[in-house]
C-alpha cells in the first residue's frame, strides 16, 4: 500500500515538472512566432502570409520550440490527470514576463509581477482544493466522438462569428477557438501516449488516437498563427492560456473520468482559486507593453540603420 501511495505521488511530481517546462518551452514559442507573424503586413491573408513566415528564422525558431513542449507535455500527461498538467500550463504567462525581462529587455512593471503573484496563488489554490486524481488511461469511442461533434459546432460558430469582427474580437475568437483546439489536442495526446505505451509505434497506427493528435495539432497550429495576427498579444494569449486548462479540467472528467475532490469546501476553494488565476492573467497582460520589442531607452542603443 505504501509503494502503490509512493508510485502516486512520484507520478505526481514528474507530472508537475513537465507541465512546467512545457509551459516555459511554450512562452519561448509563443515570443518567437509572435515577433515573425507581427512583422508582417496587416493585409497579409491566408498563403501570402505563410510565404512570408517561411522566410522568418524566428518563425521556425518557434517550430522548434512548439517540438519540445509537444515532448515534454506528453510525457506529463503519460504521468498525470489533463486536470493536474493543463492548468500549470498558466505559468506560461508568468514565464513570459521573465522572458520580456531578461532576454527581451523590456522593463516589467511591478504591477504585473504583482498579478503574476496572483495568478501562481490561484494555480496553486485550485490545484491544491481540486487535488486532481487519475482516471481512465483511454477515453470511450462513444464520449470522444459526442465531444467532436460538440467542439466542432462551437469552432465553426466562433470561427464564423470572427471573420467580420473587429481586430480585438477576432483575436479574442481566434484565441477561444485554439484554447478548446489544444485541450482537445491534450486529450489526443494522452490517447496516443497511452497507445504508443501499450502497442509500440507499429501498432499505434492501427489506432485512431495517433490521427486525431496530427490533425488536431494542425488545426491548433493554425488557429493560433490566426490569433496571434488578428490582434495584440493582449488578447488572444490571456485567452488562449486560460480557455485551455479550463476545458480541459471538463475533457478530462469528461473523457478520462478523472476526480477531483468534491466536498463543499473543496469546490468553493476551487472555484476561488479559479477566479483569482482568470483576475490575475487578465491583469498581468494590461501591465505589459502590447509589443515584446524593447523600445529604444531600454536598449540605451543609438539608431540603427533600419531607422534610415
Amino acid at each position: 500500500m505504501a509503494h502503490v501511495h509512493y508510485l502516486a505521488r512520484a507520478n505526481e511530481a514528474w507530472a508537475a515538472i513537465f507541465a512546467l517546462l512545457t509551459a516555459l518551452v511554450n512562452a519561448v514559442a509563443l515570443t518567437t512566432q509572435h515577433l515573425a507573424s507581427t512583422r508582417a503586413r496587416l493585409d497579409l491573408r491566408g498563403f501570402p502570409l505563410w510565404r512570408y513566415l517561411l522566410r522568418q528564422p524566428l518563425w521556425y525558431a518557434g517550430w522548434l520550440a512548439l517540438f519540445g513542449s509537444l515532448v515534454f507535455q506528453s510525457l506529463a500527461l503519460h504521468f498525470g490527470p489533463l486536470s493536474q498538467v493543463q492548468p500549470l500550463l498558466v505559468s506560461e504567462l508568468v514565464m513570459g514576463l521573465v522572458i520580456r525581462q531578461w532576454w527581451l529587455r523590456q522593463r516589467v512593471a511591478g504591477a504585473a509581477w504583482s498579478s503574476a503573484a496572483v495568478t501562481v496563488a490561484g494555480l496553486a489554490l485550485f490545484l491544491t482544493a481540486a487535488s486532481p486524481r487519475p482516471g481512465l488511461a483511454s477515453a470511450s469511442s462513444s464520449r470522444v466522438q459526442t465531444t467532436l461533434v460538440v467542439v466542432g459546432i462551437a469552432i465553426g460558430f466562433t470561427w464564423w462569428f470572427a471573420r467580420r469582427a473587429s481586430p480585438d474580437r477576432r483575436a479574442a475568437s481566434f484565441a477561444t477557438i485554439t484554447g478548446v483546439l489544444w485541450a482537445l489536442e491534450a486529450t489526443f495526446i494522452k490517447s496516443t501516449t497511452d497507445s504508443l505505451t501499450h502497442d509500440g509505434v507499429v501498432g499505434a497506427f492501427a489506432h485512431w488516437p495517433i490521427y486525431a493528435f496530427a490533425l488536431g495539432g494542425v488545426a491548433g497550429l493554425i488557429s493560433e498563427q490566426a490569433a496571434l495576427h488578428a490582434g495584440p498579444l493582449r488578447v488572444s494569449q490571456p485567452l488562449i492560456v486560460l480557455v485551455d486548462p479550463l476545458a480541459s479540467v471538463l475533457l478530462g472528467v469528461w473523457l478520462f473520468h478523472e476526480r477531483l475532490r468534491s466536498t463543499s469546501l473543496a469546490v468553493v476553494l476551487a472555484v476561488t482559486g479559479l477566479c483569482a488565476m482568470g483576475v490575475g492573467v487578465v491583469a498581468m497582460t494590461r501591465f505589459v507593453s502590447p509589443t515584446l520589442l524593447p523600445t529604444r531607452d531600454e536598449l540605451s542603443l543609438p539608431r540603427i540603420a533600419s531607422d534610415e
